[in-house]
């Protein structure tokens, strides 16, 4: 029986092993942290991560446990609409996406993996073209080594040498609160520079997400610059941010990896945030993470070539992450003259040419 040797125990490198068991490999997963959680985040699956998670067995269990988003778009700061979603296109064309929070999500994938795959509180510290994978408890080998290891990956030093992440010139704050009256419109908000975003998740809870131009690794004050920022804006943002408690408020820089040459070396293969962190601005990257899962598992079956999941994924991956890099461009633009107009350019834009630009990324199959 070949064996996957998977390093990191996030979404993709959960996927990944569960998908190379589905083929009939050995696995065994390297995870750095002592306990896998997360926490405070909600998590969007477009259509085509869905299809990776049927292909996984697990669509119809997700889909039990989340929410099927409803209607969405663009506001300006004041609640008046830049641009609304084509939502019944978008459902007959593609499927609707759903929001599921991350630690449900984690939760599902860790129960799919066969007993004793997963392996806590191990760091990995070489990995080398044969196979052969160094860490703090000792060694292990594999057929096929797969780098799960997230944006500053370890295993990524093995097939490309160092490459370091950029700063996307954004930072970013999380957490999930539980409103005191439903939520209807969901969406973003574009502002000067700044954005505020919420879905609603299956338990009644509502998701938010914000964004601000910031020098990178500026510490933030949590819920009160929140509130600060984004306290004035339209209903309901104002009685989220009431409702939301301040030790469950994330903060993170948004960063994103260049473009790499491969993401293949020998049996070493890169999957999600190791091949191609991007922003988050497409909501696509747990989504290309799982897809990434169930295609390195098929062609290293079909074959020892890894190369064809290089050529595969790369330029699609790439392409993906390009796009969510412009519209971030975009989104956070601060200039009141270069706002004026992108809203403009924005209201101009029939919903149904929004559905129509999303196609090559949600069209993807198994």
């Amino acid at each position: 029986m070949p064996k996957a040797l998977i390093i990191g125990g996030g979404i993709g490198g959960l996927a990944t092993a569960i998908a190379f068991d589905r083929q009939g490999w050995e696995v065994e997963v390297l995870e750095k942290a002592a306990a896998i959680k997360e926490v405070g985040a909600g998590l969007s699956l477009w259509p085509n991560a869905i299809r990776a998670l049927d292909a996984l067995g697990l669509g119809e269990r997700v889909r039990a446990r989340a929410i099927e988003e409803g209607s969405a778009g663009i506001r300006n700061s004041r609640g008046a609409w830049l641009s609304r979603a084509d939502t019944e296109t978008m459902r007959a064309r593609y499927g609707n996406p759903i929001m599921i929070h991350r630690a449900d999500l984690l939760d599902m994938l860790r129960a799919a993996l066969p007993h004793n795959t997963l392996r806590t509180g191990i760091t990995v510290t070489e990995v080398r073209p044969d196979g052969t994978v160094t860490h703090s408890r000792g060694t292990s080998t594999g057929d096929v080594i797969v780098g799960a290891d997230g944006i500053h990956s370890i295993v990524r030093r093995a097939v490309c040498g160092v490459v370091e992440p950029r700063y996307s010139g954004y930072t970013a704050w999380r957490v999930v609160v539980s409103p005191t009256a439903p939520v209807g419109d969901l969406g973003e908000t574009w502002g000067r520079g700044e954005r505020f975003g919420y879905a609603g998740l299956a338990d009644g809870r509502v998701y938010c997400f914000a964004t601000a131009n910031a020098p990178a690794g500026i510490a933030s004050e949590g819920l009160a610059e929140l509130r600060r920022r984004f306290g004035t804006w339209h209903d309901p943002i104002p009685s989220l941010l009431a409702a939301a408690d301040d030790a469950a408020v994330l903060h993170n820089d948004i960063y994103e990896l260049p473009a790499l040459t491969t993401y293949v070396a020998g049996r070493i293969a890169l999957i999600g945030d190791a091949a191609h962190a991007m922003t988050p601005n497409l909501g696509q990257g747990a989504c290309q993470a799982l897809e990434d899962a169930v295609v390195l598992a098929r062609v290293a079956t079909a074959d020892k070539d890894l190369t064809r999941y290089d050529a595969e994924r790369r330029p699609r991956t790439q392409m993906i992450a390009a796009r969510s890099g412009k519209i971030g461009s975009v989104a956070q633009l601060a200039s009141a003259p270069a706002v004026f107009i992108r809203n403009a350019v924005l209201r101009l834009i029939p919903s149904s040419a929004q559905s129509k630009a999303l196609g090559p990324v949600l069209d993807w199959e198994c």
